[in-house]
């Protein structure tokens, strides 16, 4: 029975954190905001204008008082207002940019004492966004050939528990536990191997932020596919969930700063090379197919997919959904910079030491972008205020592999059941599965 409760409530808590990728809560009314421009873009100098309607059970409301805001994603804004809604429908004149980037609409409509928010955002120009930083740090690559050599002197030491619990007729889920980027620093795991026996491609699920537990990709293992999802907090990933909130809310609050202003000792260093010891521990199985291996993930672990394909050449391919991490010095030239927005005006780092900007360089997503020699499949929407689409685009544009976008635009961080399902067929379609 306590076995029983504790699964149940690792996976309410992991249905709770599917949530926050999936598409929110429909509510009573809808504030629906749409630019004029049906695939929401622009050239820079065109104006845009917004439609603005306020839908309740489907129909439009009528002399509702609405507040709005313009301008860039994630900046000041450069128009603010308010009015009465006397019919269905109304339309805002936006204004436009001079420069590649992202200009947003976000409207708040009062209806029975209670508020409702909407927004859209268009692109200007997105494909020629470019990064912040002109150019990588000169060292950038020899920098990461140093940390994959210091990582191959440390043995693996893996070790596998079975999870009689969670594996299937089909399926071996076992909780994995390696020796990572400097001694006594471990990654744990969720494995799942298909028990038949054969060679299988094989998948690594990279990890959103923050601190959770994981249940492993089970129905992935059950198609013919060897799957590993990691953490990257160096604990093991199976404890009660009441540990997590703890270390979120106590020693690992903020990790994602933390040591910012040394390059070698920021927290993403361990977990870089964590990715790539994972990929080791994969390819040592004798399951493993020898070839087939991609990466995947969302948010950061969307940045983490990009890094690991970009530093590791055993990966194939990759699907990214919003990736986090890139172009992080964009709140340095005045737009909108990747997550977790280092250097905004409300962050710590605002105006920090120089080396807290320079240590950056060594991790920003748009450097690894660069290196990108596989296909990737990437997605995201226009509507992330959590990954500002200014950012990913400054990172996909300067992906010169092969590269597919699919753009569910009014998304924000979280995706449409169609998105999971175009990454999901593609992916299996580089894995040589059905």
């Amino acid at each position: 029975m306590k076995n029983i409760k504790s699964f149940l409530i690792i996976f309410l808590l992991f249905t709770a954190m599917l949530r926050g990728f999936s598409q929110p809560v429909e509510q009573n009314v809808k504030v629906i905001v749409a630019p004029d421009h049906t695939d929401w873009h622009y050239k820079t100098g065109e104006k845009v204008k917004f439609n603005v309607s306020v839908l309740q059970y489907g129909n439009p409301l009528k002399n509702v008082k609405l507040k709005y805001e313009l301008g860039p994603e994630r900046m000041a804004p450069e128009m603010k207002d308010s009015m009465q809604l006397a019919g269905g429908l109304h339309i805002i004149n936006g204004g436009t940019m001079k420069s590649p980037g992202f200009y947003r609409c976000i409207v708040t409509a009062e209806v029975n004492g209670k508020k409702y928010r909407g927004l859209a955002t268009v692109g200007f120009d997105a494909n020629q966004i470019k990064p912040a930083a002109a150019s990588s740090p000169a060292d950038f690559v020899q920098f990461w050939d140093n940390a994959k050599a210091d990582l191959a002197k440390i043995p693996l030491d893996a070790r596998m528990t079975l999870l009689p619990e969670r594996s299937t007729e089909k399926v071996n889920v076992y909780h994995i536990n390696l020796q990572n980027f400097r001694v006594g620093s471990r990654l744990y795991g969720i494995l799942c191997v298909p028990k038949k026996e054969g060679k299988y491609p094989a998948l690594l699920r990279v990890p959103g932020a923050g601190v959770r537990p994981y249940n492993g990709d089970v129905t992935t293992a059950e198609k013919g596919v060897i799957t590993l999802e990691i953490g990257i907090h160096g604990v093991p990933v199976i404890m009660d969930p009441a540990v997590y909130t703890n270390l979120a809310a106590g020693a690992l609050s903020g990790y994602q700063a933390s040591n910012l202003e040394d390059r070698e000792r920021y927290y993403y260093k361990r977990v870089y090379m964590g990715c790539i010891r994972a990929n080791d521990f994969l390819t040592s199985l004798p399951q493993f197919d020898g070839s087939n291996l991609g990466v995947t993930g969302g948010s950061q672990g969307g940045a983490l997919s990009i890094v690991t394909a970009a530093l590791d050449s055993r990966v194939k391919f990759l699907g990214a959904y919003y990736p986090a991490l890139s172009d992080l010095t964009g709140f340095m030239l005045g737009r909108a910079g990747g997550w977790p927005h280092l250097f905004n005006k409300d962050n710590v780092n605002t105006g920090s030491a120089p080396d807290k900007i320079k240590t950056t360089g060594y991790y920003d997503v748009v450097n690894f972008a660069k290196l990108i020699k596989v296909p990737g499949m990437y997605s995201w929407g226009f509507n992330d205020e959590t990954c500002p689409p200014t950012s990913m685009y400054a990172a996909y544009n300067v992906i010169t592999a092969p590269k597919s976008l699919f753009l569910a635009l009014e998304t924000g961080h979280w995706m449409y059941p169609e998105q999971k399902e175009n990454m999901d067929n593609w992916l299996q379609k580089q894995l040589k599965v059905n």
